[in-house]
């Protein structure tokens, strides 16, 4: 069984005009919803065996505030350019390139591509939830899927089950 968890960035600021897109900082509205996201997390006593983050300020920031709000020790996070705005299909092909000893992969990225990827691997959901994934992903919103294999080589798409999508609107 692998678990795979997709986590848009929060809210980025736009104050700065001349700031390149990809160094934004999170708005302070993001801040408070990664805080809300990471406790979110910490009530399930969420783990994870790797962090996979895009490169750009926004995402690294929304996986720093997570993980800080989870008990125990941290899990590696690898930064990777490479998961900068890059389609689904890259990201997809990321994923297959996985060890198989880890069994669950948080992934902070970036819409549509997260979007797409959660839709195109979703075969099964609780119902309601492909569709809430389909109307919007918002930033700093989170889905968890769960698939039946024991490699992430088999990664396909409508092969997992969307366990949850959380948005940061919905939490307290």
């Amino acid at each position: 069984m692998k678990l795979l968890h997709l986590l848009r960035h929060a809210k980025s600021a736009w104050d700065d005009a001349g700031l390149a897109d990809h160094d934004r900082p999170l708005a302070p509205r993001g801040a408070r919803a990664a805080t809300l996201m990471g406790r979110h997390l910490a009530r399930q006593d969420f783990r994870t065996d790797l962090v996979l983050c895009s490169t750009a300020r926004r995402a690294v920031d929304t996986a720093t505030i997570v993980l800080a709000q989870l008990e125990g020790p941290a899990p590696p996070l690898e930064r990777e350019a490479g998961l900068y705005l890059c389609g689904d299909r890259a990201l997809l092909d990321r994923l297959r390139s996985l060890p198989e000893a880890v069994g669950s992969v948080l992934l902070v990225a970036h819409n549509p591509d997260l979007q797409n990827l959660t839709l195109a691997l979703a075969g099964s959901a609780a119902p309601g939830l492909l569709e809430r994934v389909a109307e919007k992903f918002p930033t700093g919103g989170l889905a968890s899927l769960s698939f039946g294999i024991e490699s992430w080589a088999d990664l396909a798409p409508g092969a997992g089950r969307l366990e949850e999508f959380a948005i940061p609107k919905n939490l307290t």
